[in-house]
């Protein structure tokens, strides 16, 4: 391995699928390639490192340089096993180009729930992207390729900041109160002008999602992510047979506004 390799942390290039698959060294065309093993044992209370990566030839030599400094790590390789894993993260590096999500969509779902560190490490390197990534809640951008040293850095900067934050309560377990409807994610409780609501587990990870970013329209696939660990299936009208729920447990169905071809958004009656 040669230093220039060894100091980029995605040595290999990303193509348009027209060009095919790059095939790994040992393999055949036709036979899939197993992803690499991560280096390295990490040390006891090591930060753990989620790395939201599709493509295992980047993944894999990101894993195994965060291993060798002493990270913990796991990988998502989908939006949706982003938006479950990062509850055990204590740090995101993300990609943005993912094949059932958008990585803003991510971006903005995680932030919605938690405080926890994103750092963006993507090929888009557009003035454009970085600012929505950002205004998405990502605390900084990195573009491909990029230096190892640089990412180390730039992930110590980001868990400085966050270790000197103050944080009396986890932004996961922060009360989210919306006019007279008040979230408690922590006891899982819903309240609506002080009258308990009497939700199923994902009506209320529902309106939890819809709360916790007012204002903001969230796409039905990001909805399945999130709340059904699913964004591939369709499954029918599930989403809005919730919302349908939801809204006659509320007492009205301006509580939940739907926007037509996107999603749906939290309203205020």
């Amino acid at each position: 391995m040669n230093r220039q390799y060894a100091d980029l942390v995605a040595p290999a290039p990303r193509h348009h699928r027209s060009h095919g698959p790059l095939v790994p060294a040992g393999h055949s065309a036709g036979q899939p390639a197993r992803p690499a093993p991560v280096a390295g044992a990490p040390r006891a209370g090591a930060l753990n490192v989620l790395v939201v990566e599709s493509d295992p030839r980047a993944a894999d030599p990101l894993r195994q340089g965060l291993a060798r400094h002493g990270y913990a790590t796991h990988g998502a390789t989908t939006g949706a096993q982003a938006l479950r894993g990062h509850r055990e993260a204590d740090l995101v590096l993300l990609d943005l180009d993912l094949p059932d999500l958008d990585g803003l969509e991510v971006c903005r779902g995680i932030r919605a729930v938690s405080d926890l560190p994103i750092i963006a490490v993507t090929a888009r390197g557009s003035e454009l992207d970085c600012v929505l990534c950002l205004q998405a809640g990502s605390d900084d951008y990195l573009v491909e390729p990029y230096g190892f040293r640089e990412l180390l850095a730039r992930m110590e900067a980001v868990l400085r900041r966050v270790r000197v934050r103050p944080a009396d309560q986890p932004a996961a377990g922060r009360v989210v109160a919306h006019g007279p409807l008040c979230i408690d994610p922590g006891a899982r409780t819903a309240t609506l002008d002080g009258r308990p609501l009497d939700l199923t587990r994902k009506e209320f990870d529902l309106l939890h999602l819809l709360a916790s970013q007012p204002g903001t329209v969230i796409p039905r696939r990001q909805i399945m992510a999130q709340v059904w660990d699913d964004a591939w299936s369709p499954r029918g009208r599930t989403v809005d047979t919730h919302v349908g729920t939801l809204r006659g447990k509320l007492g009205s169905g301006a509580w939940i506004v739907t926007v037509r071809g996107v999603g749906f958004r939290i309203g205020s009656p």
